[in-house]
């Protein structure tokens, strides 16, 4: 696959701070939806999404849940220190093991106010979980790589029991607020299952059982995958070269029902969110890699889509691979890791349209919807500007069919 020589000010437009949703609205299904096809564009709002779906579509979700991710100590001076849970390092790397971990763990984090926290000196914090009061230490192991670790003496709780306690609602740092009460459900999606996602997989956050109920009522059939949404989607892209942006590295975690489920499915495959895209176009390159014998890691490395092959392999090849694999292997869940960087001239294997919000300026979300809808990705967002659509993550929502 050829990759096309890309200029990033082609995916720069101007968002006024007035056009930034900095609160969801009262309703999740009454936000405005802007569906595109075939170079048409009409308005509608989101609880008229099930008559927009043909119905042998199969709607595929990432079920992460958002941890409070951002915990606040403070120092015997008085001086408020903020650690934010990036990624995790030990006892283990996966998302799903440490949140359940009973004894003290170390992760990736980003400091606030690192400069007054002194190198050995353990911040406390006293946090009421399940009837009774855990203290939560944290010191600092690796000043460089800003990893963080977290110990308890109570091996009755869990690492997650405590995050849920204690830390606060992650907002993105475009809405530039303080989390309020409402922020807690708010900025979760009614299905989310999987602990770990310190961003919102946010196209999701229009759904209600009220709009799951007509889908079903209409035949329309879903599917679940996990991807653990990183800080590092909300990165802008600081390089002339957009190949050497560093793509963000995320965890994600597929069953065998949704590999089968794809492979049986005849109809169209939409993804809901940019982050079900990645997942669903990162398994088939997975399938890929074992067709190719390149290694049985579920690991997705940014370009890897771009290498220079004579023939694709199918839909159906690259899935039934991935079942073969997982029979070798005697499991039902694999999990990987992807950094798969989708932009224009990129051709999509498994995803045939996508439900997502409106996306920051010049940033890697916007290059993916212009993998989607090539040079139209202008007219879409110059027409949800002009209709006074809400952007980004509490924003309004659209419906694009490749």
């Amino acid at each position: 696959m050829e990759i096309p020589k890309i200029d990033l000010k082609d995916f720069e437009y101007t968002l006024p701070e007035e056009r930034i949703a900095k609160f969801p609205l009262e309703k999740r299904d009454s936000s405005q939806l802007l569906h595109y096809k075939e170079g048409e564009i009409q308005h509608h709002h989101f609880y008229d999404l099930p008559n927009l779906l043909p119905s042998d579509t199969l709607l595929v979700y990432n079920n992460t849940k958002v941890i409070p991710a951002r915990l606040i100590f403070q120092r015997e001076t008085g001086a408020r220190i903020e650690v934010f849970l990036l990624q995790p390092v030990a006892p283990t790397t996966v998302i799903p093991e440490i949140m359940l971990a009973k004894h003290p763990v170390t992760w990736e984090t980003m400091i606030g106010n690192a400069k007054k926290w002194k190198n050995g000196e353990v911040l406390q914090g006293r946090i009421e979980v399940k009837g009774k009061e855990v203290v939560l230490s944290a010191k600092i192991v690796d000043r460089e790589k800003k990893q963080v670790e977290f110990s308890w003496g109570d091996t009755d709780v869990a690492f997650v029991d405590l995050v849920e306690a204690s830390g606060e609602v992650p907002l993105p740092p475009y809405l530039n607020r303080k989390p309020v009460e409402e922020d807690k459900s708010r900025y979760q999606t009614v299905y989310s299952k999987k602990e770990g996602a310190v961003a919102a997989p946010t196209a999701g956050l229009h759904f209600t059982e009220e709009v799951f109920e007509n889908l079903r009522k209409k035949g329309i059939q879903e599917s679940e995958v996990t991807l653990h949404v990183s800080a590092g989607t909300f990165q802008p892209i600081k390089v002339k070269n957009i190949l050497e942006h560093p793509m963000h590295s995320e965890q994600m975690e597929i069953k065998r029902e949704a590999v089968e489920k794809l492979l049986a499915h005849a109809g169209k495959i939409v993804a809901v969110g940019t982050t079900s895209v990645r997942t669903l176009e990162s398994l088939f390159w997975y399938g890929v890699k074992l067709i190719e014998e390149k290694g049985s890691d579920f690991q997705i490395e940014k370009l890897f889509p771009y290498d220079s092959r004579p023939v694709i392999p199918s839909r159906k090849e690259a899935l039934e691979a991935i079942l073969l694999e997982m029979n070798k292997k005697s499991t039902d869940t694999i999990m990987g890791t992807t950094e798969i960087f989708l932009f224009p001239g990129y051709k999509f294997q498994l995803v045939d349209g996508l439900i997502t919000n409106f996306h920051q300026p010049g940033s890697t979300l916007i290059l993916l919807i212009s993998a989607i809808l090539g040079g139209e990705w202008k007219k879409v967002y110059q027409e949800a500007l002009a209709k006074d659509y809400r952007f980004l993550s509490y924003g309004d929502s659209s419906l694009l069919w490749i």
